[in-house]
């Protein structure tokens, strides 16, 4: 069995498009508040290992994946965008400038040990008019998106250079979780 969990819409599109379905989707309710001072890159891995261990229990013998991805400003976290003026102060932030995108991935094999790593994007925006920015926070793709947006939507006309994984960017870093996948996939059948 394998449990994907995670309630983002992206990360199941995009589990599909390598050929994966989770049987069971069970996101994790957690406290996503960074720790003080706490990186980028541990806050990820952290809160993705934490996501799989808190749904491992109800799903004993089964194989889980958590992810959560982290946008940065240098060290600074950017918050999900949940009202306006958190996605217009995001893009102000990332208007002309390089920012990371950082996804930390959990799985939790059957055998219940655990796996956790992060995968970095290194994204750059062109700067943004006023215009460009009001036009994107009236069409709502920034809702509940962190660093308050979409790169697969309307987002993708501000991104001048990507470096890295652009799965890992939309929420999944496909390279690595398709190789794990694969790699326990041949480990069981053995």
């Amino acid at each position: 069995m394998f449990v994907l969990a995670s309630a983002s819409p992206r990360r199941r599109d995009l589990l599909a498009q390598i050929g994966i379905t989770p049987d069971v989707i069970a996101p994790a309710d957690l406290d996503e508040t960074p720790h003080l001072r706490e990186l980028p890159k541990a806050y990820a891995e952290r809160l993705a290992r934490e996501k799989a261990a808190a749904v491992a229990p109800a799903h004993k013998g089964a194989v889980i994946l958590a992810a959560d991805t982290v946008v940065a400003c240098g060290r600074r976290i950017l918050p999900k965008a949940e009202d306006e003026a958190t996605a217009r102060d995001c893009l102000v932030l990332l208007s002309g400038r390089r920012h990371t995108v950082t996804s930390g991935i959990s799985l939790v094999r059957a055998d219940g040990t655990q796996l956790t790593k992060s995968v970095t994007t290194t994204v750059a925006f062109k700067v943004l008019a006023p215009g460009e920015i009001n036009e994107y926070i009236a069409s709502g793709e920034w809702h509940g998106k962190a660093g308050g947006y979409a790169i697969q939507g309307l987002a993708a006309m501000y991104v001048r250079f990507l470096q890295g994984s652009y799965s890992n960017v939309v929420g999944l870093p496909l390279f690595e979780v398709g190789g794990w996948l694969n790699a326990h996939r041949k480990t069981s059948a053995s």
